[in-house]
């Protein structure tokens, strides 16, 4: 493969790392994955961090580029790269790039920066998701339109022929697991499998819900617990508790769409990018209100970003 290696792109989260050898196609050789994300390292330690995932690829003499996006390259990370106001423009991620220090002789690491936010009282920033924005428009370099990157801290993302001029996060899936894990409603909440029919209506009717009253709420929550106590018409045992993990889900994703106001109006789809488990999700959450979607890998669009700006550092 060593022969065969052009460059490495590397995606690096707080939590892990994901990594691709690539050809000079961009054809993929090789795949690898590391627990070793930002969270867990010091500056110093990145380095062998990286190489423990990538070391096999690399050949015995000669440089290797390799591109890092995500949170290498956040201000406690690897070295910071400094994020990219806004408006800007997704096929010149590049632009901002830089390259922290390195002992061995076959790495040439850049790392990606993020996107910032800087109006009063909107003050916001990305760092990971305008990759697998950069992504979309690798493929539809023409594309306008809203974007959702469903997360822990999902992001919406309004693009402009190729260029980002605002965004939105939203800390909807850390919520979710605040509530069901460290609040009263522990005791009630448990797993949901929206394949289910029951636990599909009751996150429909819970979106619709919170939609439609979303200063309601905090009321809504306690009324879970309240159910579990006393509303006969649930199902018993594990059932129960997806049933009602359901609604925590509809409701939470409920208030996410109704503070997005005028932002859903449009008439053209959204698209969704990222894990297709919260992407159906969200496409299910989206069509109860009467919204189109479509959804995308989030590796293939991640990949893409950072073959976008891979061809941009070699131009």
């Amino acid at each position: 493969m060593a022969q065969r290696l052009s460059w490495i792109a590397v995606d690096w989260g707080s939590s892990n790392l994901r990594a691709w050898a690539l050809d000079a196609q961009g054809e993929v050789l090789a795949r690898a994955t590391s627990p070793q994300g930002m969270l867990s390292l010091a500056p110093g330690d990145y380095e062998a961090a990286l190489l423990d995932a990538i070391g096999g690829w690399l050949p015995d003499s000669g440089r290797v580029a390799v591109l890092v996006c995500g949170m290498a390259g956040a201000r406690q990370g690897w070295r910071e790269a400094a994020y990219l106001p806004l408006p800007a423009r997704l096929d010149d991620l590049q632009r901002g790039a830089v390259s922290p220090p390195v002992c061995d002789p076959r790495l040439a690491v850049q790392l990606l920066p993020g996107l910032c936010q800087t109006r009063e009282g909107a003050f916001d920033v990305m760092r990971g998701e305008e990759t697998q924005l950069a992504g979309l428009v690798a493929h539809e370099p023409g594309f306008s339109g809203l974007v959702c990157l469903p997360g822990t801290h999902a992001k919406w993302a309004r693009i402009e022929r190729g260029v980002v001029p605002r965004f939105t996060t939203c800390i909807t899936g850390e919520l979710y697991g605040l509530l069901a894990r460290h609040s009263l409603l522990k005791h009630s909440i448990g797993n949901d499998d929206p394949s289910v029919a029951g636990d599909r209506e009751a996150f429909v009717a819970a979106v619709r819900q919170s939609h439609s009253a979303p200063g309601r709420y905090s009321a809504a929550l306690f009324g879970l617990r309240a159910a579990d106590l006393l509303d006969g018409e649930l199902p018993s045992g594990a059932a129960r508790g997806a049933r009602l993990a359901a609604r925590l889900s509809g409701l939470t994703i409920g208030l996410e769409l109704a503070g997005l106001g005028s932002e859903l109006d449009a008439e053209a789809p959204v698209t969704l990018i990222g894990d297709a488990g919260l992407c159906a999700r969200y496409a299910l959450a989206l069509e109860s209100l009467g919204h189109a979607s479509r959804c995308l890998d989030g590796e293939a669009a991640v990949l893409a970003g950072l073959s976008l700006a891979q061809a941009s550092r070699q131009a």
